[in-house]
């Protein structure tokens, strides 16, 4: 029997038997009335900016499309068992949700798997859709020049310092560095003069997946020259390159010499939770390489309220190897709404994505989510200007900010980088050692279509 409240809330987890528990009815039942919504929760309780988000539009959706429901399925894992979990629900109607929350990481695979349904149809009567910058959408299509998904933010990333640690190490609080190897330096100082704190962690596990390849390891290796990663223009992924290696020589360095994490830290699949709720927030941590994001957590309202955030952490950009034009580098993500292949009511989908996607609504979403405006007219508007203190810092990161190739095959890509970082990281291999596995890992994941740098 469907609850009769007006919103239902079906609480969906990864399970054992990798099987969805969910209410009757949604796509399954083949009712009409309502969608169901299926997205990533936080592992932490407390962190619900994204729930409390989607439950304010699905109310506003209810009152304003009489009749109509909405069945929220949030899915609380870590992101890698989220991304499978999407993917089991879409493979059958009977599980398929009517909207998906999609990593722009994920969504070119999951397009070519058909998982997907292009929107263009929508798109081309929807004058909103103008209003999105173009980088943001070519993150949401694929190959064959269809777009999959409508972007709700995208983020920027940098560095995070905190300036009571650099006052007591004597550096300035105004920090801006040039070079890698000036950010090292200041980490060498930091370690000499405030012992017992991590002096900079750059992500570089296995268990953090994504987040270190992204924001750990290719915000290194875009800062060392242009298509490090993937040649657009020949179609074929680098290897070989010296960008990769100098990138995984940085690691060797500041794992090597103890400036970072301990061991058990780099490989923790909790280590991106415990860097914002636990290291920045209490001391423990004197410069993070990390995402626009983190600040969410610290308002009142997120997993971990630190008011003393304002006053305490600097922001300084990622500077390029060794100072190179632009001077600066940043990469960028973000997420998508997108309807199912499978799912049997995708034009209510459809105007859920339009409500979401008010100005009005997008606004109250960047400022609840942090996030980085994809609209240029929620990008001028006062009250997201005004939100947060280092949203113009990450906003203006976006002009200089990096995408991951948007190919099918870059999550394969992503977990052999993370493999190298990891064995660099810990020890267990060379640079050297570490970049030749990553070598011979890409020649199978391209099939051939790789050049050499």
């Amino acid at each position: 029997m469907r609850p009769t409240a007006p919103l239902i809330l079906t609480l969906t987890g990864i399970l054992a038997a990798g099987t969805l528990t969910a209410c009757g009815g949604g796509s399954g039942s083949g009712d009409k009335n309502t969608i169901k919504i299926a997205f990533h929760k936080e592992t932490d309780n407390k962190v619900t900016f994204r729930d409390d988000y989607i439950k304010f539009v699905a109310k506003k959706f209810e009152k304003q499309n009489k009749g109509k429901k909405v069945e929220l399925v949030p899915i609380q894992a870590p992101q890698q068992d989220y991304y499978s979990k999407i993917q089991q629900m879409m493979r059958s109607p009977k599980t398929a949700p009517d909207l998906v929350y999609e990593d722009t990481f994920l969504i070119n695979s999951d397009i070519k798997s058909g998982y997907l349904r292009p929107l263009d149809d929508y798109l081309a009567k929807w004058k909103d859709w103008d209003t999105f910058e173009p980088a943001a959408k070519q993150a949401a299509s694929a190959a064959d020049g269809k777009t999959y998904g409508v972007p709700d933010g995208t983020d920027t990333r940098g560095l995070w310092f905190n300036k009571k640690l650099f006052k007591k190490a004597g550096l300035p609080a105004d920090w801006k560095p040039k070079t890698w190897d000036e950010v090292l330096d200041a980490a060498r100082t930091l370690k000499k003069k405030v012992p017992g704190v991590i002096p900079l962690n750059v992500f570089a596990g296995k268990g953090a997946g994504e987040a270190t390849a992204m924001q750990g390891f290719e915000m290194l290796l875009y800062g060392t020259g242009k298509d490090p990663l993937y040649e657009p223009k020949a179609k074929k992924w680098v290897k070989g390159g010296k960008g990769f290696r100098d990138s995984l020589d940085f690691l060797d360095t500041l794992y090597g010499d103890k400036l970072g994490p301990e061991d058990e830290q780099v490989v923790d699949a909790n280590v991106t939770t415990d860097v914002v709720t636990q290291l920045l927030p209490e001391g423990k941590l004197a410069i993070a390489l990390d995402g626009s994001w983190l600040s969410q957590n610290w308002i009142k309202t997120g997993g971990k309220p630190w008011p003393e955030w304002k006053e305490t952490m600097g922001l300084t950009p990622m500077p390029t190897q060794n100072g190179q034009a632009p001077g600066e580098v940043s990469m960028s993500g973000g997420w998508t709404w997108s309807i199912p292949q499978k799912s049997q009511n995708p034009d209510l989908a459809w105007k859920m994505i339009q409500t979401m996607q008010t100005k009005e609504n997008a606004v109250e979403w960047c400022i609840r989510g942090s996030q980085v405006a994809v609209r240029n007219d929620v990008a001028k508007d006062p009250r997201y200007l005004k939100s947060m203190p280092g949203i113009k810092f990450f906003t203006d990161r976006v002009a200089h900010t990096h995408y991951r190739p948007a190919l099918p095959v870059y999550p394969q890509v992503s977990t052999a980088i993370t493999e190298a970082t990891e064995a660099v990281a810990t020890g267990d291999s060379s640079p050297q050692e570490a970049q030749k596995a990553y070598d011979e890992q890409l020649d199978g994941i391209a099939d051939g279509a790789v050049t050499e740098k």
